[in-house]
């Protein structure tokens, strides 16, 4: 980074891929938060991409990424394109040596994962991966439930996800979510990796998983159910079931202990229930417009203050870890 933007707390952010995801989800945290500065965007569609800069304020922008990445008025990119392009453009920035944030899952599989991850770690250069969960108030505080013994000791944690099928589905028209040369598990790998690292950040590393997944609707090439059970290294065990094919939306988390249990939605905007001996204790915790403000903020404190950050390149490859071990890959 710019030795005298570093002097000032400014870092200059650009983004590649400034889709639909980032329009309120992700990109403006990157010029709320202070010290932050969108300074570039890049899309390949040039009217699109100036139309997001002059929206959200931008400077500057791109419609190719490798002019973003080489600006020496950028200090660090934010990589919100497909998962597929995720490691394309990683080591180029690696290369650049320049921080990032990469959206999740880091990329369609562990081994791509793991050279993402390597090669920033062979640069020493800071990695983040929108795993945004970690940062959020509402996840924070059922794991200050387990950790303060509000439930005893964990024993089990069990997450249930299912949804119909949506319009883009049936209609069999092109999705590269559920492309499975992109994304082999479907809606899985977007979808169940957010829930599959929050246990981690929740409950500690995967020692081992095991999954069952196949495609039962046949709308699209990638998986569409999935079952699957896995160890955590501090012997708790968990259970999960995924089906993109049902009647209804279901989202429940239950984490069982020796003197209570948690009750929780990944995705779905509901409370936080504590059930034990003492009584039910049921929090709602709202979170922010920007969904990703808080992981942003994050960034921030480990770029400027050293503290790490929860969501990193070595956890995101973890998870990249489980998701393939689930999908039986490796």
């Amino acid at each position: 980074m710019n030795s005298g933007n570093e002097q000032l707390k400014l870092i200059r952010w650009g983004i590649i891929g400034c889709g639909s995801v980032t329009e309120i989800k992700s990109g403006p945290p990157y010029y709320k938060v202070d010290g932050f500065e969108l300074a570039a965007v890049m899309r390949r569609d040039e009217n699109k991409v100036k139309d997001y800069a002059k929206r959200h304020g931008v400077k500057k922008y791109y419609t190719n990424a490798d002019e973003l990445i080489e600006d020496p008025e950028i200090d660090a990119i934010y990589i919100a394109t497909p998962p597929d392009s995720h490691k394309y453009y990683g080591l180029k920035v690696a290369a650049a040596g320049k921080p990032c944030c990469i959206e999740k899952p880091l990329s369609p599989n562990y081994y791509d994962s793991l050279a993402i991850y390597e090669e920033f770690e062979k640069r020493k250069l800071p990695l983040f991966v929108a795993y945004y969960r970690r940062s959020l108030p509402r996840f924070k505080q059922v794991k200050v439930w387990i950790d303060s013994g509000a439930i005893g000791e964990v024993r089990h944690i069990n997450w249930h996800l299912s949804k119909p099928p949506n319009n883009m589905d049936e209609s069999k028209n092109y999705n590269w979510r559920t492309d499975k040369l992109i994304a082999d598990g479907g809606y899985f790998d977007d979808l169940a990796s957010h829930g599959l690292d929050l246990f981690v950040f929740l409950l500690g590393n995967v020692k081992t998983a095991h999954g069952i997944s196949l495609n039962q609707q046949g709308l699209y090439s990638s998986k569409d159910a999935i079952t699957a059970c896995w160890l955590h290294e501090n012997g708790v065990t968990g259970a999960g079931s995924w089906n993109f094919g049902t009647n209804m939306r279901e989202d429940k988390v239950e984490i069982y202990g020796s003197k209570g249990k948690i009750e929780f939605a990944v995705f779905t905007d509901q409370p936080i229930v504590l059930k034990s001996n003492s009584g039910i204790q049921s929090v709602f915790i709202e979170n922010p417009e920007n969904i990703q403000f808080y992981h942003v903020k994050n960034m921030r404190s480990q770029l400027f203050e050293h503290k790490e950050h929860p969501s990193t390149g070595l956890s995101a490859t973890h998870t990249s870890w489980i998701m393939d071990k689930i999908l039986g890959k490796i």
